[in-house]
Formats: structure tokens, sequence, C-alpha cells
């Protein structure tokens, strides 16, 4: 029973600090599911995240479900589901009544402001984590332990997105195919 409070107070307290979305998410579901609890690797988070964001729903969401279900069952995703969303419920709604009673005070619109350059702060610290982890498996950072097929499909990848303007499905779907192959090859 234990095991069902922690899922729902830890993605209770995700829910809690995922404003800016998904993204600003990751750094939170980090802290909780890796490293506090050690539910997930880093290297099960980095698939997490990758599975997060091929299946259609926020990746806070998303998470919560996957770890819930691997940690205790479909019980288990339905509490950590819950407890994720929850905060969302009670905040949006909140925010919603005082935006539209009170956007136009300046406090209001200063606050909002303040408050992205944390969302991207939040967002840079889980991209960093998960490319490091792209690229070195989790080992030390140096050129002799950086992984050379990922460090080419990561290149390619934003290329064909930056350069070439392709839809990120597309790539995505692409990069996994160049996955699937490099496995029957045998690289």
């Amino acid at each position: 029973m234990m095991i069902y409070w922690e899922l729902f107070i830890s993605f209770l307290q995700i829910g809690l600090v995922s404003f800016g979305g998904g993204y600003a998410a990751m750094a939170p579901i980090q802290a909780q599911v890796v490293d506090k609890h050690g539910w997930l690797t880093l290297a099960q988070f980095t698939d997490l995240i990758t599975i997060s964001q091929m299946t259609p729903g926020p990746i806070a969401l998303n998470s919560a479900t996957f770890v819930g279900l691997q940690v205790a069952g479909i019980p288990g995703a339905i509490v950590a589901t819950l407890g994720n969303v929850f905060p969302s419920i009670v905040i949006v709604s909140v925010l919603a009544y005082i935006y539209f009673n009170y956007s136009k005070v300046r406090a209001i619109q200063a606050t909002l402001d303040a408050v992205r350059p944390t969302v991207v702060a939040l967002i840079a610290v889980a991209g960093v984590s998960i490319f490091m982890n792209a690229m070195w498996n989790g080992n030390a950072v140096a050129i002799d332990t950086l992984d050379v097929t990922n460090a080419f499909i990561f290149i390619g990848a934003f290329i064909i997105i930056r350069k070439l303007k392709w839809d990120p499905t597309v790539v995505m779907l692409l990069t996994g195919g160049v996955g699937i192959f490099l496995v029957l090859i045998g690289v």
C-alpha cells in the first residue's frame, strides 16, 4: 500500500512544479523517478522520455502512467496518473479564474514574465541530461566514450529538422527505423 502513496505523492509533486509543459517536467520527473526513488535507471528514463514523445499526450502524464505501471501494475499507473493531474486541475481552475478576472493587473503580467526564464532553465537541464546519456551512455564524458552511432544520428536528425524543416514526427520514425536497421545488422 505504501508504494501507491509514494507514487501518488511523487507525481503530485511533479504536477505541482511542472510549469511550462512537458519539457519543463522532465527535470522534476528525473529527480523523483531516477534520483530519489530509483524506480528507473537514467537509461530507462531516457527511453521513457522517448516513448512519451512518440505517444499522444503530455510527457508528464505519459511518464506517470508508464512509471506507475512499471512499479505497481495497473493500479500504480492509475494512482500515479491521478497524482500527476490533480494539481493541474486545481491550479488551472484557480489561475483561469484569476486571469480572466485580473489579467490587466500589472503584478499578474510581471509574475508570468518572471516564470518564463525558469521554464527555459528546466527544459535546458533535462535536455542536457538526456543528451549526455544518449551520447555517453552514462559514462564519463570523453572522446573515447562517445557513442559515435548516436552522435551521427543526432547530427543527422538535427540537420534534417533545422535545415530541411522536416516534420519532427517523420524524423523520429526515420531515426527509429535506422535504429532497428542497425540492430538487425549487428551494429
